[in-house]
């Protein structure tokens, strides 16, 4: 039977995605979130490695279940002739394919974009790589940190004078699976208006240098290579994150000479004559630095941002993940979304960034069982009647 309607402005908007891990599926949320149709191709042999992760039940495995709300899943085994066919005929009901496997993967498969064309003329397909589809270096794959450190954006992350730290976190596929979801909505567009479908060839490695615009141009201006420098700010100081009581920390940025004379007062702090302009705090701002961290070291983090607040000084205190998960203003603004699934029950996400009025979609599924939309894939949309699907299983042309 046809599933409810979501509403969004995506809605009718059918996404097919063989995608895995985080970037891919990152873009499959997005499209989701804004209202579209995103059916997840996998397999018992062909397993996303996020089921996997951090967990041993592949329906219930964190990670996954943190990436893949309001995605429905269904099983082919592409590696069979017939798994294939089934593939083509559900491109042929899609607007959308997208991917991130393996290069040269989709290609042998015959799910190249002419290919596709071939059975839907205006098919939009985008296909994610490190370095896209073309080129010397399209071959390689890798993971987030591989994409932050091809891109330059290792080299520029440490403290001062220090060797730089890099990063350990997905900035490279959530940036990079944000860009593809924003390409797909403008190849809709443009299909909107022409007629005409798009292949797009995304690299994650050029997502993650377009971050750092500035600092990737610097050399040729300045002739010096920007390098890691902690929290420093060229048309601000001080400019910091500084220790607080128990543990806490604050961030302040002051732009202003005004908001420096506050912050002084609030802190007690005696400011030499050549502070009261900025290239004269930049000069000092290592010592200043350590004059503010001296005193705020001994203050509660929430009180003295509050009070600086007022004063029109931007201080906020560095909010842990626990912090975030009982942020009154962020359950208020829906920034959680309450979804149900069918092991865990009722449980949080984190939803879409942006408020929609009056069509926004509905956002309360969560991931998606492993081949949980075998019948309404194979039975709504492709009308295989109920003895050819349970043929297909006997068989693991569905696995």
């Amino acid at each position: 039977m046809p599933l409810p309607p979501r509403g969004g402005p995506l809605a009718g908007i059918r996404v097919l995605a063989f995608t895995k891990v985080w970037a891919g599926p990152y873009a499959g949320k997005y499209l989701a979130h804004l209202g579209a149709e995103v059916i997840k191709v996998e397999s018992m042999t062909n397993l996303d490695e996020m089921r996997a992760y951090g967990g041993v039940d592949i329906n219930a495995a964190p990670y996954f279940l943190s990436i893949n709300q309001e995605v429905l899943s269904v099983q082919v085994n592409m590696k069979t002739p017939e798994g294939l066919e089934l593939v083509k005929k559900m491109v042929a009901t899609s607007d959308v394919v997208i991917d991130n496997i393996r290069q040269g993967a989709m290609e042998r498969s015959g799910l190249d974009y002419d290919s596709l064309k071939a059975i839907k003329p205006d098919i939009i397909q985008l296909s994610l790589k490190m370095w896209g589809t073309e080129g010397p270096l399209a071959y390689q794959t890798g993971y987030a940190p591989c994409f932050a450190a091809l891109a330059g954006l290792n080299y520029l992350v440490g403290h001062e004078g220090e060797v730089p730290r890099g990063m350990n976190i997905r900035y490279g596929d959530s940036t990079a699976g944000a860009y593809a979801a924003l390409a797909i909505v403008a190849a809709l567009h443009h299909r909107e208006s022409t007629g005409e479908g798009q292949f797009i060839d995304l690299s994650a490695v050029e997502a993650m240098t377009s971050l750092i615009g500035d600092s990737l141009l610097a050399w040729s201006v300045t002739g010096e290579v920007p390098q890691a420098d902690g929290n420093y700010h060229a048309e601000m100081c001080p400019h910091g994150a500084y220790p607080c009581a128990d543990g806490e920390w604050l961030s302040i940025a002051v732009d202003l000479e005004d908001e420096w004379a506050v912050l002084c007062g609030e802190l007690g702090l005696e400011t030499a004559p050549g502070h009261a302009t900025l290239a004269g705090r930049q000069a000092d701002r290592h010592a200043i630095d350590a004059a503010i961290a001296a005193r705020t070291a001994t203050r509660d983090a929430s009180q003295l941002g509050e009070a600086l607040r007022a004063a029109s000084v931007p201080a906020f205190r560095s909010q842990s993940s626990i912090d975030l998960c009982s942020d009154d203003l962020m359950w208020s603004r829906g920034g959680y979304r309450m979804v149900t699934d069918h092991r865990t029950g009722s449980r949080p996400i984190i939803g879409p960034p942006w408020r929609m009025t009056p069509d926004e979609a509905q956002i309360e599924r969560g991931a998606p069982l492993l081949g949980e939309h075998n019948d309404y894939v194979y039975g709504e949309l492709l009308g295989l009647p109920p003895g050819d699907i349970a043929d297909l299983k006997t068989r693991k042309v569905i696995d």
